[in-house]
């Protein structure tokens, strides 16, 4: 089985490539420290199955598992995360598994063991969960006290950015996340628009504009009390939007 390891930990990646070496029919065949170096060296190699850190700088863990599920034929992926079994329980994703750091060599030849039995039911499974979604992300991950949950994109109404954070405005609340606007409105173009320089609305979730005494706007969102400010310049573009949905 050829394995590929990635970690933005050298140290990470060593000591789990030694912990291999004691298993039978395993071959570490490439190391990558990003999901993006990830995503170039599995092109190469073609790999069987993948270790992969979930929180890394740059392209993380999840969204590189995206852009695997697309090759052919797409490779097993465990995802090896820091946080606690919470975390583990957050993912509805079909993954092959999910290891808790430090890594134990009972738990990693289990998981490897899992893996050998996987068929190719699986990793249609794999391809169309929301982790894997090739559509963009039908979850965002976002770390709590207790882990990390996911959140449906589906179920956020605005996104709303303040300094280097992010609030996602759901269903069930409020979720912190450490990407930037413009990704995320670069992501889900079509999905969300833009009406503010810090905000994205969800457009399933719009019922109206609102207009105060001074001329100004807001968006009234489905589910969610806050009325986010539409901006001068992104008022025309959004009532043009409104009169085609």
């Amino acid at each position: 089985m050829k394995i590929l390891i990635v970690d933005d930990e050298p140290l990470a990646r060593d000591r789990l490539k030694r912990m291999l070496s004691a298993v039978s029919d395993c071959q570490v065949v490439g190391e990558a420290g990003s999901g993006e170096q990830a995503l170039s060296v599995a092109e190469e190699i073609s790999p069987d199955l993948v270790f992969m850190d979930v929180r890394m700088p740059g392209m993380d863990g999840l969204a590189a598992a995206q852009y695997l599920a697309e090759i052919e034929p797409p490779p097993a992926v465990i995802f090896c995360t820091a946080y606690d079994d919470y975390a583990v329980e957050a993912f509805s994703s079909q993954a092959i598994g999910y290891l808790l750091k430090p890594i134990k060599q009972v738990d990693l030849e289990h998981a490897i063991s899992r893996t050998k039995r996987i068929n190719k039911a699986q990793l249609t499974e794999m391809r169309d969960s929301p982790v894997f979604h090739s559509e963009g992300r039908s979850h965002i991950a976002t770390k709590n006290r207790r882990g990390i949950d996911l959140v449906a994109i589906s179920d956020v109404r605005l996104f709303q950015a303040d300094h280097k954070y992010v609030t996602a405005y759901h269903a069930e609340g409020e979720a912190l996340l450490d990407e930037p606007l413009k990704d995320l409105e670069d992501e889900f173009d079509g999905r969300f628009v833009r009406i503010h320089r810090n905000a994205l609305v969800s457009i399933p979730h719009i019922e109206g504009l609102d207009r105060n005494v001074d001329g100004q706007y807001f968006v009234r969102l489905q589910g969610l009390d806050i009325r986010p400010q539409v901006s001068r310049r992104h008022v025309s573009p959004l009532r043009k939007l409104l009169e085609q949905i």
